[in-house]
């Protein structure tokens, strides 16, 4: 029997433009964004995601599968299904319904079944459901001009199949200072066939190797063989400035795998 386990991201709120005589934008929240699945081949699965209409007007949402992967600032990027894409698992999927109405104050869903072909190879897939949104008065000449100013929100799912081989390095490790904010930019590189989460500190040591500042890394996916660089915020209009000075930095990125990864860097802050 397969072990399945889903993580949910919270809610999205999407805004979509009406025409001149509609009485207000649409509101639609989306939940889970996000959904990790657990399986082996031959492995199968079905669960809901939940559309709410908050806003004042019917609105209509078209669902469809979709390809997709980070760009390496860790940007979702999406494209039809295509076989053979490496870590597609689109074809294993089918929602219903495509399409429907959600009146006001009320909720719609869309179910998805997945289903692992016998015989994939252990590794970290991926699909997502993209639901698009448009009002939905008016009639079907009105509704398509409303196609260019609908709104999008996706629910991305992760099929982790068997027990693949992970591995990640961190290649680069570099500062980036401006007057909003100062942020460490860690690039790391996956050569394996899972996908990773991160976790982790980067610690900034003063004077005297004295600690002057720790700091998390963000919970951010790598997915499998691909490059990404993490964003890690020293300070900004919440984080205090530090003083100007040189300043050691260290970072420990955890990926779940047996050895911690570590780098140093320096920051030098102008007055």
């Amino acid at each position: 029997m397969p072990r399945w386990c889903a993580s949910l991201l919270g809610l999205a709120i999407a805004l979509v433009a009406l025409p001149a005589n509609a009485q207000g934008p649409v509101s639609v929240e989306v939940s889970p964004l996000r959904v990790e699945l657990k399986t082996t081949a031959g492995g199968s699965h079905t669960q809901a995601i939940t559309i709410t209409n908050t806003g004042k007007e019917a609105v209509r949402v078209r669902a469809s599968v979709r390809d997709w992967h980070l760009s390496q600032d860790g940007a979702p990027q999406f494209d039809q299904p295509q076989d053979g894409r490496p870590y597609s698992a689109s074809a294993w999927i089918r929602i219903a319904p495509p399409e429907l109405v959600i009146q006001p104050a009320m909720e719609g869903t869309v179910r998805f079944s997945l289903s692992v072909p016998q015989g994939t190879e252990s590794g970290g897939y991926r699909t997502g459901i993209m639901f698009e949104l448009a009002p939905a008065a008016g009639d079907p000449v009105t509704r398509r001009r409303e196609v260019t100013v609908k709104s999008q929100i996706a629910t991305l799912v992760y099929v982790n199949v068997g027990e693949p081989r992970g591995a990640v390095d961190l290649i680069d490790l570099r500062s980036r200072v401006t007057p909003e904010q100062t942020l460490i930019l860690a690039t790391v590189k996956s050569t394996g066939r899972r996908t990773v989460r991160t976790k982790g500190t980067v610690t900034v040591y003063g004077s005297g190797n004295a600690v002057v500042r720790q700091v998390p890394v963000p919970d951010v996916p790598v997915l499998p063989e691909s490059e990404r660089d993490i964003a890690i915020t020293i300070a900004d209009t919440t984080l205090k400035a530090l003083p100007a000075g040189e300043y050691r930095i260290e970072v420990k990125i955890d990926v779940g795998l047996t050895a911690v990864i570590i780098g140093e860097t320096t920051l030098k802050v102008g007055k």
